[in-house]
């Protein structure tokens, strides 16, 4: 040790995995890619990125409920005894599942609620209730008020697509709208409804955002790059708008003109709805003609029938923005 001058050092230097990304082609493509899916989740306010699941997964829990649930089970599968769920434990299991149906929905459907509840039943089947017909009655109608509670917890932090169903008639505001009256939510396949502001922006900086892009829009060429960039910036005050306001469609091509580019309908339609649209249509085409038989090539007939399908003019109703 004496014979060293000074001490060693240990220097990490951190390394990042760089993908290679044509810059004219990211210009000049038409169609949403794989990647512009994986920008849109980083670079937009989207926070919803996938559909309710088929099969709802149950997370796990903390450490010491996982415990119990273990050994609960394992008394269950040896002489069937069910545990005994207190008030606690019932709260941390409720609390848990509450947040994770809410990154998929922030209202689900009955059939959702059943779904969760007979998974976490199957999953520890130690929480089966006595006297349910199915063993799991109880644990839906807790979650559902489980989650009324989480969003109102929700509503107080400011999100969106809970707060907009904020003011209704209760102790606080008795001359309101009745409670379950008009309520703004998703009612298909909508994954961001109404999403919050990106970090670091409000509806100011929003709108100036906005305005770039119908300056951009009125340019000879516009840069199709600069356009999904702020398409994916200023899509949460787009979604206020529509699900505020319900402006005409004339308003919408006034104020969001880059919206009715054919590649931003597709690009609009992954933030929504989460799905390529164009893929899920070729996918399900594809499934259609598998089962069909023709004599000819199955490729020399989708050729055709895109090709038909494009240059098929649109019928008259159609080739206005009126309705």
């Amino acid at each position: 040790m004496s014979e060293l001058s000074e001490k060693p050092t240990l220097k990490i230097i951190p390394t990042l995995l760089m993908i290679p990304v044509d810059a004219r082609s990211e210009q000049l493509s038409d169609t949403p890619s794989k990647a512009d899916t994986e920008i849109l989740s980083n670079s937009s306010s989207l926070e919803r990125v996938g559909q309710w699941p088929e099969d709802f997964d149950i997370p796990l829990f903390s450490v010491d409920v996982e415990y119990r649930l273990r050994q609960g089970n394992l008394a269950h599968l040896k002489g069937g005894s069910l545990l005994k769920v207190t008030k606690e434990l019932k709260h941390e299991i409720l609390e848990r599942l509450a947040e994770r149906m809410y990154t998929f929905r922030a209202y689900p459907d009955d059939a959702e609620y059943d779904e969760v509840a007979a998974a976490l039943v199957k999953k520890h089947p130690c929480l089966s209730e006595r006297g349910s017909r199915n063993g799991w009655s109880g644990w839906k109608n807790s979650l559902k008020f489980k989650m009324g509670n989480y969003r109102t917890k929700r509503r107080k932090s400011g999100s969106h697509d809970v707060a907009v169903n904020g003011g209704k008639r209760g102790m606080n505001l008795p001359d309101g709208d009745p409670p379950r009256k008009n309520i703004k939510k998703a009612k298909k396949c909508e994954i961001n409804f109404l999403p919050n502001f990106p970090e670091g922006h409000d509806q100011t900086s929003l709108e100036a955002v906005r305005i770039v892009l119908v300056e951009e829009m009125q340019k000879r060429a516009p840069r199709l790059i600069t356009i999904k960039q702020n398409m994916d910036l200023s899509f949460a005050l787009r979604r206020k708008e529509v699900v505020e306001k319900k402006p005409a469609v004339c308003q919408l091509v006034e104020r969001w003109p880059a919206l009715f580019l054919e590649n931003q309908v597709y690009m609009e339609f992954i933030r929504i709805v989460g799905i390529d649209l164009k893929q899920y249509f070729y996918e399900g085409l594809n499934t259609t003609l598998d089962s069909l038989k023709f004599s000819e090539p199955r490729g020399d007939l989708l050729d055709r029938f895109c090709q038909s399908f494009y240059s098929k003019p649109r019928p008259q109703s159609q080739q206005s923005y009126e309705p």
